[in-house]
């Protein structure tokens, strides 16, 4: 078996989720951010996910397999009954969230533009929570327009024992893979910098234990809060709902026209009561901290209702006019593409998943408002692309200078099933076994004489009925697969 087989065999049983899309942005608008951008439509894009031998993925809880693929035509009719996802809806509106969970209504918390206006030193800065929640015993409204957000369920079954008990000790590392990134699309303008704003957050909902088999069970997965609004244990569900990870791609990049709107309208910001009211021209003097190309700054982002009362300007924060006193905004800590680099014992963790379970992650895609990088004529760019995965593996065969020894033809055949599995037939109905196909890394493809089928169904019975599929190669390497038939 040759190195670049094997290597490329290592790197797929490696990934856990790959995820492909593009988003469309359709229409310029006068105005970047708070400052603008409220027409950045979504065309459709489709998303990919592959995963390891020891996690399943499902868009409705009920249909398990190794890859899954959802797109903007498909959102519903591949996703559950009753499911809340969306796909932008009327255009991706800049918005901005440092991932704090609404746990009543298992959702994240998202912040869009109130009003604009001018300061002498900025852009006043006002902000109202999207109502994507629910309040007392009113029904749960839609995900609003302006961002993507769908739900993933994970199989994870690489232990046995299941702890249902909150603890994130007792899970499980997952890490982003190196070679996610976020750009232009080859149809899109380069070097307009949207690419540089764009979030990918990844909000746990809940968990049931892995063994789990009713689909309605794992679909209405929720935060379970308590009385207290905590998450909590309920009828063996439970709740997670801690702050989601949000992802930064290209938290080193800026182009030249960010930077110079940047240094154009933003000015230093005064302390104390001189700089309390941000309509005045006495509260701004001097310049701004410098933003480079190749060095990474901090996200200001929303973290609550903003009036004007507030005298919060766009530009408030440490690094940018020094105004530290805006207590409604938060330096967000993201997981950015310079942590993604990171290698051997300093590759931080992206999340954890608990063993033997089934957990339920609400996955955002949104334009972040409070971005640097988020100017005026950023959706120039027209169309960017958003490809990510995820690994167990914590170091690569570089961190370890490993090389690939001679190995003789010891693996055995992969046998892949035709048709569903479970494969479910009515009763007193007809079974027509769909075979099988089975390639092997040296021979090739497995020629049907060398593949035997075991193992009957009895449709005048209903039952549970298993299919051994058996394989040999040349080298004679055997290999087995299982197909479960349900008759009812």
């Amino acid at each position: 078996m040759s190195k670049q087989i094997k290597m490329r065999k290592k790197r797929i049983r490696n990934l856990i989720f790959i995820f492909s899309l593009t988003a469309v942005i359709l229409s310029v608008s006068t105005y970047a951010w708070f400052i603008g951008m409220r027409t950045v439509n979504v065309s459709s894009f489709d998303v990919e996910i592959a995963s390891t031998d020891s996690l399943l993925l499902s868009l409705n809880g009920q249909a398990w397999d190794s890859t899954v693929q959802i797109s903007q035509s498909t959102v519903n009719s591949a996703s559950y009954t009753g499911n809340t996802n969306s796909w932008g809806g009327a255009g991706l509106f800049p918005i901005s969230s440092i991932g704090t969970m609404d746990v009543n209504s298992s959702r994240m918390q998202l912040f869009e533009k109130a009003s604009l206006t001018t300061t002498p030193g900025g852009y006043r800065l006002m902000a109202s929570r999207v109502k994507n929640y629910k309040v007392g015993e009113e029904t749960l409204p839609a995900e609003q327009s302006g961002y993507v957000a769908f739900d993933l369920f994970v199989k994870n079954f690489s232990g046995t024992q299941y702890l249902e008990a909150l603890d994130q000790l007792d899970e499980e590392a997952i890490y982003l893979t190196t070679d996610s990134s976020v750009k232009v699309a080859e149809t899109g303008v380069e070097n307009t910098g949207i690419e540089n704003s764009v979030r990918v957050a990844f909000a746990q909902i809940g968990r049931v234990a892995g063994t789990t088999t009713d689909a309605g069970k794992i679909t209405a997965i929720s935060c379970n809060p308590n009385a207290e609004f905590k998450p909590s244990v309920v009828n063996g569900t439970t709740g997670i709902c801690r702050t989601a990870q949000i992802w930064e791609p290209n938290d080193v990049d800026h182009v030249a026209n960010a930077i110079s709107w940047y240094t154009t309208s933003c000015k230093a910001r005064k302390a104390g009561t001189d700089g309390a009211n941000i309509t005045f021209d006495s509260s701004y003097t001097g310049s701004c901290g410098t933003v480079a190309q190749d060095s990474s700054y901090p996200t200001y982002a929303v973290s609550t209702d903003i009036a004007s009362t507030d005298n919060v300007d766009v530009y408030d924060g440490a690094e940018y006019n020094t105004y530290t006193s805006s207590a409604k905004l938060t330096a967000y800590p993201y997981f950015t593409d310079s942590m993604k680099i990171e290698t051997g014992t300093s590759r931080p963790t992206f999340m954890t998943l608990a063993p033997n379970s089934i957990t339920k992650i609400r996955i955002y895609i949104y334009i972040e408002g409070q971005d640097v990088d988020n100017y005026d004529f950023a959706s120039i760019g027209k169309k960017i692309s958003v490809n990510f995965g995820f690994t167990k593996e914590r170091y690569t065969e570089g961190d370890i200078h490993y090389t690939t020894p001679t190995i003789p033809d010891v693996e055995r055949p992969v046998i892949s099933l035709i048709g569903s599995d479970p494969m479910t037939v009515a009763l007193n109905g007809t079974y027509v076994e769909p075979g099988v196909t089975v390639n092997d890394s040296k021979d090739g493809v497995i020629a049907p004489e060398h593949i035997t089928t075991t193992g009957t169904v009895d449709t005048a019975t209903a039952g549970t009925y298993t299919i051994t599929y058996t394989a040999t190669d040349a080298a004679g390497n055997i290999g087995t697969k299982t197909r479960t038939v349900i008759v009812k």
